[in-house]
């Protein structure tokens, strides 16, 4: 918590972020945004959107996102805080592992997030994640192979 406030801090947020993440809650994940909160993916692959804007538009997103996915996260590993000088910002390296199903194939992602937390609510999430790690992870890698060449063919 932030000293002398019944805000959550950054650090909690992660927490609690983390949490919605292995849960697959996109209420609970959606809930921790401010209302015109930003969700960005700067590394965006095929079939992704570049970002989410709006707590509604997020919750949504990862509704649509993981209520059609076969991956299970199970664990979020190999976190590193870099804290910032901005006490708003915290950089989080990390590592989503988990199985898809329905045959139990293990994945691991290795990511990183910048957050911006301001009162107690992530009004920023960029969110560098390894999309070919998780098209591989999916068995998705020839889909995304398609549709980078059908881009090319524009």
């Amino acid at each position: 918590m932030i000293q002398g406030s019944d805000r959550p801090g950054p650090r909690e947020v992660l927490d609690r972020y983390h949490r919605a993440m292995l849960d697959m809650d996109a209420d609970a994940l959606a809930g921790l945004y401010a209302d015109d909160g930003v969700h960005e993916f700067p590394f965006a692959f095929p079939g992704l959107p570049e970002r989410f804007t709006g707590r509604e538009e997020i919750r949504a997103g990862y509704h649509a996102l993981w209520d059609g996915s076969p991956a299970r996260p199970e664990e979020i590993r190999d976190v590193v805080v870099h804290p910032s000088t901005d006490g708003e910002v915290l950089t989080v390296e990390q590592t989503v592992s988990g199985t898809v199903a329905p045959e139990g194939r293990p994945f691991r992602f290795p990511g990183l997030l910048v957050l911006r937390v301001r009162d107690g609510r992530l009004v920023l999430v960029r969110d560098y994640m390894d999309g070919l790690g998780v098209a591989h992870g999916l068995g998705r890698l020839d889909a995304v192979a398609a549709a980078l060449r059908k881009e090319q063919g524009r």
